[in-house]
C-alpha cells in the first residue's frame, strides 16, 4: 500500500463547522516550517567562508566557486522538482530534499579540499535546497489556494527570510564557540527535524481531504478526486523530466519569459550571489566582526518577512509589472551607497541600508509568481520553476565574479556599483512586459 493510499480522499466531503477552517492554512503552516527548516545552509557559506578560508588557507574564488554550484543547482533542479511534485506528490519529494539537506550538511564536516566542499555545500545541498525553493511555495499556493494567493505567497518566500534571521546568529555563535562543523551540524539537525512533520501533516492536494481549493465553493466528492487547479500524482520521473523540459521549450517562445528570466537573474545576482554570500566578507574586510554582520543579515531577514507578506498583500491588488520595477529601481538606489556604508562599526546608515535591502529581498517573488500564472496559467508553477533557475544561475554567476573581483583588488567596490547598473536593467525590462489576451495562458 502506497502513501497516496493512506492518505486518499475521504468518503463525504467536509461541511458545516468542519470546514469553518480550511486545510489550506494547515498545509501553508507545514510548507512553511519547512521553508525554515531548509533555509539554515543557505544562510550558512557567508558566515562560515571566513572560518574555512582561516584554517584551509582556499582563497574567496575557491570558497566562492562551491557556493556557486550550489546556487547554480538549486535554481536549475527547481523546474524539474516541480515535476517531480506532481509525479510523486509534493509530501515525497519535500521528505527526501530535507534528508539530502541534512546529509550534505552533516558529510561537510568531514571536507578537507575545496573538491569536497563543492560535493557537500554545491551537489548535495544544491539539490536539496533546490528540490523546496520558492517552487515549492508557487505549487503550494496553486494547489491549495483558489484566493488569496498573492498573500499566501508571500508568506511562504519569507519563510526563507525567517529560516535566515532563525539560524545566522546560532550559526555565527557556533562557529565562533565550537567550531564551522559544530555549525554544519546544527544545520543538518534543524532540516532533519522537520522531516517527520512534514510526512504527517503535508497533504499532496484538496482531493486528498475531499475538499475543494481555497476561495473555490465547489464541494469535492470522493468521485471527483482530482479538483480544478490540482494535479494528481501520475506517469513515471522520466515523464516529469519531459514535462518540465517541453514546458521550458513552450515558454521560451515568448517575450514574457525572457523578460522575467532576465529581471529574475538579476534578483539573484543581487541577493544570494551578492550580499547573502560575500556582505559578511566584505563588511569583515572592513573591520567588521563576523558575528556583527551576521547580525545585520539576519536583520534583512527580519525586513525581508515584513516586506515580501506586504510584497503578497500589494500583489493582489496592484499591477504585478509596477511592484517589480519599482523593487529592483530601489535596489539598485541603494547598492550605490553601500561602498560607503561599511565600516568597522555599526552606523546609523548602514541600519537604514539594511532596513530597505530586506523589506527588498524578495518582495520581487510574489510578482513574479502572478505574473507567471496570468500568462501561463496552470503550468504557472512549472514556468516560474524556470524563471527562478535564471535567478540562481546569476546568483552563481555573481557569486563567483565577486569573489575574483575581491581577490584581484582587495575589496568589492566594482561588484557593488556593477549590481546597482543591473538593477537598473531589470526595473526597465519589467516595467515593459506587456498584458497578454486570454489565449497565451492555453
Amino acid at each position: 500500500m502506497t502513501a497516496e493510499s493512506l492518505d486518499g480522499p475521504i468518503e463525504e466531503p467536509l461541511t458545516g463547522r468542519q470546514r469553518r477552517f480550511h486545510p489550506a492554512w494547515t498545509v501553508a503552516l507545514v510548507a512553511l516550517i519547512a521553508l525554515i527548516g531548509a533555509a539554515g545552509f543557505r544562510a550558512a557559506p557567508g558566515v562560515l567562508m571566513v572560518p574555512l578560508e582561516e584554517e584551509f588557507g582556499w582563497s574567496t574564488a575557491e570558497l566562492s566557486l562551491a557556493v556557486s554550484i550550489n546556487l547554480l543547482l538549486y535554481g536549475l533542479i527547481a523546474p524539474f522538482a516541480a515535476a517531480l511534485m506532481q509525479r510523486f506528490g509534493i509530501r515525497a519529494v519535500t521528505v527526501v530534499a530535507l534528508f539530502v539537506i541534512g546529509a550534505g550538511a552533516a558529510l561537510s564536516v568531514f571536507v578537507a579540499t575545496p573538491g569536497q566542499l563543492i560535493l557537500t555545500w554545491g551537489v548535495l545541498i544544491g539539490l536539496g535546497t533546490g528540490s523546496m525553493a520558492l517552487v515549492f511555495a508557487a505549487t503550494i499556493t496553486d494547489t491549495w489556494f483558489a484566493t488569496r494567493r498573492g498573500l499566501v505567497s508571500g508568506v511562504l518566500t519569507a519563510g526563507s527570510a525567517t529560516g535566515q534571521l532563525i539560524f545566522l546568529p546560532v550559526i555565527a555563535a557556533a562557529a565562533e564557540d565550537v567550531g564551522w562543523r559544530g555549525a554544519s551540524l546544527i544545520i543538518a539537525g534543524g532540516a532533519l527535524a522537520v522531516a517527520p512533520l512534514v510526512w504527517i501533516f503535508l497533504r499532496n492536494r484538496p482531493s486528498d481531504l475531499g475538499v475543494a481549493r481555497y476561495g473555490e465553493t465547489t464541494p469535492v466528492m470522493a468521485a471527483d478526486p482530482v479538483p480544478r487547479g490540482t494535479a494528481a500524482p501520475r506517469g513515471t520521473a522520466w515523464g516529469a523530466a519531459k514535462l518540465a523540459i517541453s514546458t521550458l521549450r513552450e515558454a521560451a517562445r515568448t517575450k514574457t519569459f525572457w523578460a522575467l528570466a532576465i529581471g529574475f537573474a538579476i534578483c539573484g545576482a543581487t541577493t544570494n550571489g551578492l550580499i547573502g554570500t560575500h556582505f559578511i566578507p566584505s563588511a569583515h574586510d572592513h573591520g567588521m566582526a563576523t558575528t556583527t554582520a551576521a547580525g545585520l543579515l539576519a536583520v534583512v531577514g527580519v525586513f525581508d518577512i515584513v516586506g515580501t507578506v506586504f510584497s503578497g498583500w500589494l500583489t493582489d491588488r496592484v499591477n504585478p509589472r509596477i511592484l517589480l520595477a519599482a523593487y529592483y529601481a530601489l535596489r539598485g538606489v541603494s547598492l550605490l551607497f553601500l561602498p560607503s556604508l561599511l565600516s568597522a562599526e555599526v552606523q546609523p546608515s548602514i541600519i537604514v541600508f539594511i532596513v530597505i535591502y530586506g523589506l527588498d529581498w524578495v518582495a520581487t517573488v510574489p510578482p513574479t509568481i502572478a505574473l507567471c500564472r496570468e500568462v501561463f496559467g496552470d503550468k504557472g508553477p512549472l514556468v516560474f520553476g524556470w524563471v527562478f533557475a535564471a535567478h540562481q544561475i546569476g546568483a552563481g554567476i555573481a557569486s563567483v565574479l565577486a569573489g575574483i573581483v575581491r581577490d584581484h583588488t582587495g575589496q568589492y567596490t566594482f561588484a557593488w556599483f556593477a549590481a546597482a547598473g543591473l538593477c537598473a536593467v531589470a526595473a526597465l525590462v519589467s516595467a515593459t512586459i506587456r498584458r497578454h489576451p486570454l489565449s497565451v495562458r492555453e
